[in-house]
């Protein structure tokens, strides 16, 4: 069942892909203004915040077991991407006493309240597999548009995504190694989780979307 499982996952994952929002084909084609950046910037930190709790969320279903100490590294390193997002904002001249007082809207707490209770389930493995098995690539791909359409090159600007663009690789794969040692009788839950998880992720895009350039159009 492990690979059958995983196989369908990633087509769904693929189906869904972030890099297919208009928010992030717009990064890409260095079409983003500073504004939307910053809005970008604000907005999406309220899920960098709470990516922690999702793996805790995980944890508390898979303790004791053989991917305990896995689970504990990817939640030690989640903790320490908050201060990398921190720095990224700053690099966009944000401060971090705003980047913490910023009221994201309610279609960004609903999706990462989405995310947060898929991770509380045994299926949250799928939610969170979904939400890092493309960050790689799509790390990769905003951080080629920072350097290459918005001049931001500093180390403060690019650690984020950098880090994301090699470190999720094994996040993704512990993640992917869960699923295919799940029994049969979880694929259907698994494979739920992986589509609620990915409409959540395109969803908080949309409220990026909707905040700072639909409403500028």
């Amino acid at each position: 069942m492990g690979r059958e499982i995983v196989k369908r996952i990633d087509v769904e994952i693929e189906r869904m892909s972030l890099l297919k929002h208009p928010f992030y084909r717009l990064w890409s084609d260095g079409r983003l203004s500073m504004e939307a950046l910053k809005g970008y910037a604000l907005e999406y930190f309220y899920l960098v915040q709470n990516v922690p709790k999702m793996v805790e969320n995980i944890m508390q279903h898979y303790a004791g077991t053989e991917y305990a100490g896995e689970i504990d590294v990817n939640h030690r390193e989640e903790r320490e991407h908050v201060a990398m997002w921190i720095k990224f904002a700053r690099a966009l001249g944000i401060n971090e006493i705003d980047l913490y007082r910023y009221n994201a809207s309610n279609k960004t707490r609903d999706a990462v309240h989405k995310l947060l209770e898929l991770a509380s389930t045994p299926a949250g493995v799928a939610a969170m597999y979904a939400y890092e098995a493309e960050l790689p690539k799509i790390s990769s791909t905003k951080l080629e548009g920072l350097i290459k359409y918005y001049n931001m090159s500093s180390d403060d600007a690019t650690e984020y995504q950098r880090v994301h663009s090699v470190v999720d690789v094994r996040h993704a794969d512990v993640w992917r190694r869960m699923i295919a040692s799940m029994p049969e009788h979880m694929s259907d839950a698994l494979h739920a989780s992986t589509v609620e998880s990915m409409a959540a992720q395109n969803m908080l895009l949309d409220a990026v979307y909707e905040r700072y350039i639909a409403t500028n159009c």
